[in-house]
């Protein structure tokens, strides 16, 4: 019998930008809201400067919520990956992106370029995960 979805907020996790939680769980799916690259310990420092800072700052707040939740990155399946300046930043981000996985397997992924991010940010990643 399917499971009714559980909503979670993770507490050392960032604030969010907007009204959400930072995860919903239903039958061991695991769905992590896109996070921003938002300083967790203080949610008015400015974004870091450049795209792969904001990537790292947005792959370890994305790990804070899975360790929250009792995951790693091993357990996420699927990524979206939003980029304000796609033509210009798609190799960067991937650079930082790629040196959280490898070796191990990529998840599948989808990257698409939007026209903006809330706080400005240049890019948001969004996970889904898979409990074992």
């Amino acid at each position: 019998m399917p499971q009714h979805p559980k909503f979670t907020m993770v507490d050392n996790a960032p604030t969010p930008v907007g009204p959400f939680s930072h995860a919903a769980e239903a039958d061991g799916w695991v769905f992590l809201t896109g996070q921003m690259p938002t300083d967790p310990a203080d949610d008015n420092a400015p974004l870091p400067e450049g795209v792969a800072a904001q990537t790292r700052r947005v792959m370890d707040n994305l790990i804070l919520v899975l360790g929250g939740l009792g995951l790693t990155l091993d357990s996420v399946v699927s990524a979206r990956i939003f980029l304000t300046e796609f033509k210009r930043d798609y190799d960067a981000m991937n650079a930082v992106y790629k040196s959280y996985f490898v070796p191990k397997p990529l998840p599948a992924r989808t990257c698409i370029g939007v026209t903006g991010l809330a706080r400005d940010a240049l890019v948001e990643i969004d996970f889904v995960a898979r409990r074992p």
